[in-house]
This record gives C-alpha cells, sequence and structure tokens, in this order.
C-alpha cells in the first residue's frame, strides 16, 4: 500500500509543480504564409482557408493575421451570423451524429443551443467549430479539482493547498512505515486484578 501512496505522491507533486511543462506541450505548427501569388482572385492576406459545405450550404472559412473570417466563397464578403432558426437546423444536423448525447435543441439563444439532454453546445460562427458542455462535464472537472487541492479557485490559496495535502500524505506514509516495519515493543503488563 505504500509504493501506490509514495507514488501517487511523487507524480502529484510533479503534476502540480509542472516542471518543463512549457516546452514538453509546446503546439509546435508548421509555419505558414499567405496565400497571395497563386489564387485567381486577388485577396487579403490569408494564412489558412477550408472550403466546406453544411446543411446551409458551402462557407470558406480562413485564417488571416486579425483573425478567423466566415467568408461568401462566391463573392468573398463576410458572411454574418444567421438567423436563429438556420443556426437550429445546423445544430440539429450535427446532433445526429450522437442522438444520445445531445437530443434535440430544447431552447436557444443567440449562437448557443441548449439540448433536451441538458447538453449546452455553442457555435464558433468564423471557425464553424462547435463545443459543448454538459452536467458531465462539469462533474469531471469537479473531481480533477479535487484530485489536484484545486478547492478555492484562488490561484494562490490552491497553490498551497495543495503543498500542505502532499506535505501530509508523506507524512502518512512515512507514519505508515514505521508502524509497519518499525521495532515492536511489548506491551505493557496489565495490572493485577484484585479479587473481589
Amino acid at each position: 500500500m505504500l509504493l501506490p501512496l509514495l507514488g501517487w505522491a511523487a507524480t502529484g507533486a510533479v503534476f502540480f509543480i509542472k516542471p518543463g511543462y512549457a516546452g514538453a506541450y509546446d503546439q509546435l505548427a508548421v509555419r505558414t504564409y499567405p496565400l497571395d501569388d497563386n489564387l485567381p482572385v486577388r485577396i487579403q492576406a490569408w494564412r489558412e482557408a477550408r472550403l466546406v459545405k453544411t446543411i446551409l450550404g458551402s462557407h470558406l472559412l480562413v485564417r488571416t493575421d486579425a483573425g478567423p473570417q466566415h467568408l461568401d466563397p462566391a463573392t468573398l464578403k463576410i458572411v454574418p451570423v444567421p438567423p436563429p432558426e438556420k443556426l437550429r437546423l445546423l445544430f440539429e444536423d450535427a446532433f445526429t451524429a450522437s442522438p444520445d448525447r445531445y437530443g434535440r435543441v430544447a431552447t436557444q439563444a443567440g449562437a448557443t443551443a441548449h439540448t433536451t439532454t441538458d447538453v449546452d453546445v455553442t457555435l464558433d460562427w468564423n471557425r464553424l467549430t462547435l463545443q459543448q458542455r454538459g452536467r458531465d462535464t462539469d462533474r469531471i472537472e469537479l473531481l480533477y479539482r479535487i484530485h489536484y487541492l484545486q478547492w478555492t479557485g484562488y490561484t494562490l490559496l490552491d497553490r498551497l493547498l495543495g503543498v500542505v495535502g502532499l506535505l501530509l500524505l508523506v507524512t502518512l506514509a512515512v507514519l505508515g512505515v514505521r508502524l509497519a516495519f518499525g521495532p515492536r515493543e511489548a506491551p505493557p503488563p496489565l495490572p493485577p486484578v484484585a479479587p473481589e
């Protein structure tokens, strides 16, 4: 039992302190340059372009130095976020990939849909991506915060709790080792019982 506790404390310290994480999880990307010379029309400096088709039609998604843009493929003009009834079609079509998870749109506020299965789905129109969050997401994040002693929401206080928690865990492990493998003393003799 001691080895898993010590292993959990050691790995917990690494995950808590995160030494060298910046480089280990750095997102390296291929360097890109503006698409300006090989296109049939003159455009502003796009870094990336994707042409996709959805239930709403064709979409030209471009990435510029200023950020992502959603363009009309025919005119190359920015396409505004469609009205709610069109967004609902987009949501419902996406939900067919996992109907047990999403069900149907129950309510909708702008580019966010609340489903009949109690999941909130938000559309990023410029990237044409969906992000979902349900009760299970909240529960997993809560378990993560409990496991990593992130209880208060204040970074400094949570770090202090983390250090104290790890020290207490190591102390518990050391006391367990002493109890398991330490010298055994004979219990003191019981006092004699007087006859009644």
